[in-house]
């Protein structure tokens, strides 16, 4: 049996970009540069858009080797075979997308600040989990703030990789790793930068200094 895919590194998270040339112009960048993982994440785009821009981004990270994700719906990862799904809090059980989407599939869960969260995620089959925001987020501005100590304890009681989220750039990085994140999520400072490619680049080398 194939082994799943593996969490780590330079988590890309796409903007909400209605072009879709231009969505994967820019992520092509980031896959050139080294993400190590795609999520497909648009808030505003339609059902439709949404799977073209789907099926789009799973043949370019299939073209890299890179793992993809699809964000908040477990539906639309089963049509485009998607390598997983991520789920926030309202976007429905473990349980639930794994009898869709089946054992080989990744499931990854938002857990926000609160340890508790990541432990049922856990026990119901995630793998792996998310914390954050820890850092001001212009994407969502209002979201919990999670401390570095979550990040700590969490590495010493989980086995499945965790995932950093929430205003990181290239310099705050390297203390989110250090304090035991896998793979940090990023958005705005990697679809923004003036160079996508070297951002991407950057924020892989990370990785390596640790």
């Amino acid at each position: 049996m194939k082994a799943k895919p593996g969490i780590e590194g330079l988590y890309a998270v796409t903007p909400d970009i209605l072009d879709t040339d231009e969505l994967l112009r820019r992520v092509r960048l980031a896959l050139q540069g080294g993400a190590g993982v795609l999520q497909y994440r648009n808030k505003s785009a339609g059902a439709d858009l949404k799977l073209r821009q789907a099926n789009a981004l799973r043949a370019l990270t299939q073209e890299f080797d890179t793992t993809f994700i699809v964000n908040d719906d477990a539906q639309l990862a089963a049509q485009v075979d998607a390598d997983g799904v991520h789920l926030g809090g309202d976007d429905g059980s473990v349980a639930k997308a794994r009898a869709l989407l089946g054992r080989q599939k990744i499931i990854g869960v938002s857990c926000y600040n609160r340890a508790l969260l990541a432990q049922e995620a856990v026990k119901q089959g995630a793998d792996y989990v998310a914390f954050g925001a820890f850092f001001a987020s212009s994407v969502k501005p209002g979201a919990v703030k999670a401390e570095l100590s979550l990040l700590q304890t969490s590495r010493q009681e989980f086995r499945v990789p965790i995932v950093a989220i929430g205003g990181i750039t290239r310099v705050n990085g390297n203390a989110l790793i250090e304090a035991g994140a896998d793979a940090l999520a990023v958005i705005s400072a990697l679809f923004e930068a003036a160079d996508i490619e070297v951002a991407a680049h950057e924020f892989s080398t990370l990785f390596s200094r640790t």
